[in-house]
This record gives C-alpha cells, sequence and structure tokens, in this order.
C-alpha cells in the first residue's frame, strides 16, 4: 500500500475557527521564517458566513507576489479568500523528486486559514499557472475531498498515485506556448482525466506560456457558477 504522504496527501480537516479574522488586505501569515505563505482577505467578506478559499500555486521561479495578480482583482470583486502559499525551493517539491516539505507547508497554511474563518468545504478551490498548474492538477487529484474544484493553467505534467474524490476541473493552454508545448502537455492529459471520469472544461487560446485575463476570467466564473 502507498504511503499516503508519498502520494500527496494532505493532513487538512476542516474545523471551526477559533482565532478572529484578519482584516481587508494582504497578509503573511507569519508560518515559515522564509518564503511564507499569503493571505488575500477582501473588502466585504463576513467572516461569519462560510467563506470560498481558492489556493494559487506559482509557476517556477515565482513567488506569492508574482502569482496573486493572476486572481486578487477577481477575489476582491467575487469576495473569496485567496491564499497563495510559497514553495521551500524555486520550484514545488513535487516537481523537483516528489511530495515533501511542500505539501507540509500546504497543509499548515490551510489550517491556519481555517483557524480563523469558517471555511466552505464545497467552495474550496486549487489553481495555478506553469508548474503551478501541474502542482494543482496532481496535488488536487489526490485531494479532491479538500478541493472540489481546480483550475489549471499551462501545465506541463501530472504525477497522481492515489486518486481521492472528483473534483471539476477547468483547464487552460496556449497553441503557442513554446515553453511547454501544448501537444505534448494539455491535449495528452485532457483525454486521460475525461477517461478517468473527471468533468473536464478545455480551453485552448492563441497565445504563449503566460495566462490570459479573459480566460482566467473564464475560469473564475467557472468555480463560481459550479459552487454556486
Amino acid at each position: 500500500m502507498i504511503d499516503p504522504d508519498l502520494a500527496g496527501r494532505l493532513h487538512f480537516r476542516h474545523r471551526l475557527p477559533d482565532r478572529e479574522p484578519l482584516a481587508p488586505g494582504r497578509h503573511d501569515l507569519g508560518l515559515f521564517a522564509e518564503r511564507d505563505a499569503v493571505l488575500v482577505v477582501p473588502a466585504g467578506l463576513d467572516p461569519r458566513r462560510p467563506c470560498r478559499l481558492v489556493v494559487l500555486f506559482h509557476g517556477g521561479g515565482g513567488s506569492a507576489a508574482r502569482i496573486l495578480p493572476m486572481l486578487e482583482a477577481h477575489a476582491q470583486a467575487e469576495r473569496f479568500l485567496l491564499l497563495a502559499p510559497q514553495s521551500l525551493f524555486p520550484t514545488w517539491d513535487l516537481v523537483i523528486g516528489g511530495h515533501g516539505p511542500d505539501r507540509e507547508r500546504v497543509s499548515v497554511a490551510l489550517a491556519a486559514v481555517a483557524d480563523r474563518f469558517l471555511l466552505d468545504p464545497d467552495r474550496l478551490c486549487f489553481a495555478g499557472h506553469s508548474d503551478g498548474g501541474s502542482y494543482t492538477l496532481s496535488l488536487g487529484l489526490a485531494n479532491g475531498d479538500v478541493a472540489r474544484h481546480l483550475i489549471v493553467s499551462s501545465a506541463g505534467f501530472l504525477s497522481v498515485h492515489m486518486q481521492v474524490g472528483a473534483p471539476r476541473i477547468f483547464l487552460s493552454h496556449g497553441v503557442r506556448d513554446e515553453q511547454i508545448p501544448i501537444n505534448r502537455s494539455a491535449r495528452i492529459h485532457v483525454p486521460k482525466l475525461r477517461d478517468a471520469g473527471y468533468d473536464v472544461t478545455y480551453v485552448e487560446y492563441d497565445g504563449p506560456h503566460a495566462h490570459q485575463p479573459p480566460i482566467v476570467a473564464q475560469a473564475v466564473a467557472f468555480i463560481m457558477a459550479s459552487a454556486a
């Protein structure tokens, strides 16, 4: 039997918050001495009601500061919490050699948010671009009981050793992506995901290896509608 930790299972369970909610704005959560997790709390969020949370994973060589603009305006407009963990090394552990410290750091960050906000279990989403998209897809399929929706942008690969739950997936990729060619990634992944029974919304766009604002808006509309 495979070790759940090595398969990417998160040690996170929803709970009732027991600390005061954070004020609107960006917050370093104070969990790690280096590359701390960042939480965006939108103005107008009612912390007494179950909250939608999107966990956003940066690309290789990236950071929370660089990836947050992908979704921060949407978080403010739609009033969802936006959590940006950061990999311990330049990219996610899974890309380097397998699930390890980053999986643990994500669990800790999720628990810290749940300590302050009542999270809606049906409205928790993983999202990411490039290496962050690969991490979203791989970690999300192993934790479909935690992440009910996945936004996957320009992912290079998926590595799944344990499938749990059935998250709904929005997957997009640029046809002019030279860094991660679409024929070696999305066009292979999507048929396999659908054959495995996953509900996949797939969008190809005329663009390079970069997330496009109109496609990101479609992805946000997807999670808002499907989790309504």
